[in-house]
């Protein structure tokens, strides 16, 4: 199956006290990798955000932001350090008394000292946010997975048209092949010929032939090449992710149409190589983008 590496989700879950907001986002990459961003309250799933990913990502640099409204999200709770306060007024009155200062100590004053009391802040991070968080963040996942899929079949059109046109030329190599060594005899039989005022060495003849026969026989590699071009086809059926399967089957395809460039000693056969091998190229750009 076409799956492309590419893709975009959102999803959202909310409660009485939360509104949780996920978006994620993938692109190509060599192996699976998984960036999150969200509170640091909700570190700890983590992993199991990771995993909810993995049942739908199996390769591609995925960013994950999720973001968090609600009144719930931070709790308020009043700290006092009693102990300070008790030696803070203790303090005051044995000052009065032992310099005679006059005065009451108000609660404003207390209020005033920032050491005295304050207010700490805690970020919630209970279960039913963290459920919000993977139900988000799943809805976006799944979206992201379908954006993939479709881009993947188109992915697929492409890629069956280039290899249309790969076995169209390859089809003209086969047919074309074996005119290749008899215009190579025709050609030294001129030669020879016009050196020789018209008498021809068989034997010679033969041998030049069948040594140029043997460097630019294109057979075995016209073989390879349809087996690859088959196996390539064949692969975009699996069910299991085939992104680098078929990269690799396109290096062995690039490799057997260079070796048929280098062995041909023919501008017809150089020309269809050279063609074969911008096909291929363009193969590669697409086959990147698969999972």
């Amino acid at each position: 199956m076409v799956v492309s590496m590419t893709g975009f989700g959102r999803g959202r879950a909310e409660s009485d006290f939360f509104i949780v907001n996920a978006e994620v986002k993938s692109v190509n990459h060599r192996f699976t990798e998984i960036n999150i961003r969200m509170p640091r309250q909700l570190l700890k799933i983590e992993d199991k955000i990771k995993k909810k990913l993995n049942q739908y990502i199996r390769r591609g640099r995925s960013e994950v932001y999720i973001n968090i409204e609600g009144a719930g999200l931070i709790t308020r709770k009043l700290q006092v350090d009693w102990k300070l306060i008790d030696e803070y007024y203790q303090f005051i009155e044995q000052a009065k008394s032992r310099y005679g200062f006059e005065g009451k100590v108000t609660l404003q004053d207390l209020l005033l000292r920032a050491d005295l009391l304050h207010i700490e802040e805690n970020e919630a991070g209970n279960e039913e946010l963290e459920n919000l968080v993977l139900s988000a963040t799943e809805e976006a996942v799944i979206l992201l997975k379908q954006m993939r899929l479709a881009e993947g079949a188109v992915l697929k059109k492409d890629l069956l048209a280039i290899i249309a046109q790969l076995e169209t030329h390859v089809k003209e190599l086969q047919n074309y092949a074996p005119e290749v060594v008899q215009l190579y005899k025709e050609r030294v039989l001129k030669r020879m010929q016009e050196f020789t005022g018209g008498q021809v060495d068989e034997t010679r003849l033969l041998t030049e032939v069948a040594v140029f026969a043997e460097k630019a026989d294109i057979n075995e590699e016209i073989t390879r090449l349809t087996s690859h071009l088959e196996q390539f086809v064949q692969t975009l059926n699996e069910a299991e992710p085939i992104g680098r399967k078929l990269d690799f089957i396109v290096q062995e395809m690039n490799r057997e149409v260079n070796t048929i460039g280098s062995k041909a000693n023919d501008a017809k056969i150089a020309k269809k190589a050279v063609e074969m091998k911008s096909l291929l190229e363009k193969l590669k750009e697409q086959v990147q983008n698969i999972e």
